[in-house]
């Protein structure tokens, strides 16, 4: 592989402007287009409340602070709470992100080439979704860049830098910081390959364990300072370790279990290059890691940014199964893209051609489709709708969840009254901007008798006007049934809340209203 390539200012300001540009356009496309109650509503939640004061993991259930305080600074800025101005704080994250794989991607490259460059461009930018992780994504981006950086010239200052990278992402989301520790674990182990003495050893690692230390500092001030927090913040770490999982697993999309004749070619086709990519992120880490190390033990010079990705690529492939879906595969699938596209920059023009416009349509086919702006294009049955302060265009199904909250809040909750809305709608406290009288705004794991009675005491002091339970489950598991995850809350809720009809024929939808509201 050719040594990397140096760029100047003029070519890191085209690919900024590039980045961004994209980015912006994105934005403009469907910024106002979809919207989730489930996943995006629990970011969406998250930053709202600490744009009042209130501290994730503490006071809500939330990933860890990072991403929180970065959206709800913005958020802030502008004077919005709305869901439109957390997609823009979410997208000047992302912009950051792109921007970096650009440039790694860009110093690999014989010579800069903007339609190769917009190829490149194309394949990451349809990888970047759902629009609620573009925080992970940008992360794993991040620690591929920063473990390049020390590769290329191992120093202690740049050993202090790629532990501070690692302990600034695990403010955003300790998962990333694990990956980041095993990565480092793995780039130092490769550089101490063939090292002609142990003198500077313990200097450099002692130098990446204050870098970690002060990248999270933010979090360590958060646990020395903020009353409670110490608790909440071990709590939180216990509970994946009582759970023994870090999410709900399901069974992975082996290429070989498409049911064909079942499906439209198209969905087979799809769904074959979607478990070919989980065969191919396991197969890059394995075997550019074992490439990698051998051509070190030979002497031989290898890409920093391939051996980055290598590296980088067997922890995130933990990330991409840790439930097996298309969401969580664009999670763990950067380091392998970032890899492949080092790779492709040595070869010769159509050999780099062909599998790059291969990779770029592989890609665009798994992915372009699960795009909100997509979905409205090809549907035409977008309707645009208010949440919040903005105006969207949504499906029809969550126009409708809307306007069945709305209703009911209305009439049950008036004056921001509190409202109970579980399991899978944490999004409907945002809409409505009320604090959900749970601090486990998205209840979908089986919970302690402890932890119930807890609940059920936050939800006697909120007094909440009525409770809209979906009789749905994740996956078709009977014991994910809100009934079977939390049967003390459900109970108190049948106890002292009254049944509702005629506002909804789904009947999924359990409505109850308080009994303390005349009917």
């Amino acid at each position: 592989m050719q040594k990397p390539l140096r760029i100047n200012t003029d070519q890191i300001i085209k690919i900024l402007l590039l980045s961004s540009g994209t980015i912006l356009a994105l934005f403009l496309w469907q910024g106002h287009i979809g919207f989730s109650l489930r996943d995006e509503g629990f970011l969406w939640y998250g930053a709202q409340r600490v744009m009042l004061g209130e501290v994730p993991v503490r006071d809500f259930m939330s990933y860890d602070p990072g991403r929180y305080y970065w959206s709800a600074t913005f958020m802030s800025l502008w004077g919005d709470n709305g869901i439109v101005a957390l997609r823009a704080a979410v997208a000047i994250f992302q912009a950051i992100g792109l921007f970096i794989g650009l440039v790694l991607l860009a110093r690999n490259s014989a010579k800069l080439s903007l339609t190769w460059m917009l190829l490149v461009e194309s394949t990451l930018l349809v990888w970047m979704f759902p629009s609620h992780k573009l925080f992970d994504i940008t992360l794993s981006i991040m620690l591929v860049g920063v473990l390049a950086f020390l590769i290329e010239s191992p120093s202690i200052y740049r050993y202090f830098l790629a532990g501070m990278v690692v302990g600034l992402v695990a403010v955003f989301g300790r998962n990333h910081g694990v990956y980041g520790v095993l990565g480092g674990f793995g780039v130092m182990g490769y550089l101490a390959v063939r090292r002609e003495s142990n003198a500077g050893l313990m200097e450099a690692f002692a130098s990446w364990v204050v870098g970690v230390v002060i990248g999270y500092l933010p979090m360590l001030v958060l646990i020395a300072v903020v009353p409670d927090f110490t608790a909440a913040f071990w709590e939180s770490i216990l509970f994946v370790f009582e759970i023994k999982t870090v999410g709900l697993p399901i069974p992975v999309p082996w290429p070989w279990l498409v049911p064909f004749g079942k499906v439209t070619l198209v969905e087979a086709l799809r769904a074959v290059l979607v478990g070919s990519f989980f065969i191919a992120i396991v197969a890059y880490s394995v075997l550019g890691i074992a490439w990698a190390v051998r051509q070190r033990i030979k002497n031989n010079h290898v890409s920093p940014v391939f051996v980055a990705s290598a590296f980088m690529a067997l922890p995130y492939v933990h990330c991409a199964f840790a439930r097996a879906d298309v969401a969580h595969l664009a999670q763990g699938v950067f380091p392998f893209l970032i890899g492949v596209f080092t790779l492709l920059a040595s070869q010769h023009g159509k050999i780099r051609w062909f599998a790059g416009v291969l990779l770029c349509s592989a890609s665009l086919l798994v992915m372009l489709t699960r795009y909100p702006g997509w979905q409205c294009y090809l549907s035409h049955r977008c309707i645009e709708v208010d949440v919040g302060m903005d105006k969207l265009k949504i499906d029809q199904r969550t126009a409708n969840d809307l306007a069945l909250l709305n209703k009911l809040a209305e009439r049950f909750a008036p004056s921001g009254r509190s409202f109970i809305a579980a399991p899978f709608w944490p999004g409907a406290y945002a809409a409505l901007e009320r604090k959900s009288p749970m601090w486990e705004i998205y209840p979908l794991i089986p919970r302690s008798q402890a932890f119930q009675l807890a609940e059920i005491e936050r939800i006697k002091v909120a007094n909440s006007g009525f409770a809209i339970i979906l009789d749905l489950t994740l996956d078709g598991r009977e014991d994910l049934y809100f009934r079977n995850t939390h049967p003390m809350i459900e109970q108190y809720i049948r106890d002292n809340f009254e049944p509702l009809s005629g506002y909804t024929e789904n009947p999924t939808y359990q409505i109850y209203i308080s009994k303390m509201i005349p009917q």
